[in-house]
């Protein structure tokens, strides 16, 4: 699957597709490690074409400011998310077995660093757990949404909403499950690694089945009482 898949986004994500340029792939790769180190916050473009021992205005022929490198980052994590999934579930019929594997993977997914080599899945996975968030709670938001940016959020929100239906065609919140399903495991893992007493969700090692048991219990609790 790695040596043939490629991640399409939406072209309003950049001015150049950073994928096409080895510069490009660099800026991905050390924005990524910067971000993770540093938070979304204090990360500038000055401070990573230093890194890239290179020029912010070659950084900015990629991308018009480092809110749109943001969302173009979780936006890759959502495309493979949804390549996960759909491997995951691949040949499984009974739709109550394919909720369950969206969820356990949903609650930790492993890019494998052996199929992208200018991206780091632990760190790109902790800057979608923490910095998620900021990419549409801003006032910019709805003008990042009629230039399709959530376009591959929402895609891949639909996509597990589907699902839902598959279990329960009466149940009338299908993507309000799914976009709050989403919602919930970020905060509970982050709740879990930086402010256990908010939650019961428990992360040991990389055992990340105590969130997915809150998760299933979460989501299927709702679908059976309608």
């Amino acid at each position: 699957m790695g040596a043939i898949l490629k991640i399409d986004l939406n072209e309003n994500h950049f001015i150049r597709d950073p994928e096409k340029t080895e510069l490009g792939r660099n800026i991905i790769r050390e924005s990524i490690l910067m971000i993770d180190e540093l938070g979304f916050e204090h990360f500038t473009f000055k401070k990573l074409a230093f890194q890239l021992s290179s020029t912010e205005a070659s950084v900015y022929r990629y991308f018009e400011n480092k809110h749109k490198l943001l969302i173009y980052l979780i936006s890759w994590y959502w495309v493979w998310l949804d390549y996960q999934i759909k491997y995951g579930i691949n040949n499984i019929e009974n739709p109550r077995e394919k909720l369950m594997i969206i969820i356990g993977i949903i609650s930790k997914v492993s890019l494998g660093n052996d199929t992208f080599t200018h991206i780091d899945a632990g760190a790109l996975y902790r800057i979608v757990v923490a910095e998620s968030s900021k990419a549409y709670l801003t006032k910019a938001v709805d003008s990042d949404n009629k230039e399709g940016l959530f376009r591959e959020y929402k895609s891949l929100c639909h996509n597990i909403a589907t699902v839902v239906l598959a279990i329960n065609p009466a149940y009338p919140y299908p993507h309000a499950l799914i976009s709050t399903l989403f919602e919930a495991s970020k905060i509970q893992i982050y709740f879990a690694q930086h402010l256990p007493s908010l939650t019961e969700a428990k992360i040991v090692g990389n055992d990340y089945t105590n969130v997915a048991s809150f998760l299933e219990s979460l989501v299927f609790s709702s679908i059976s009482t309608q």
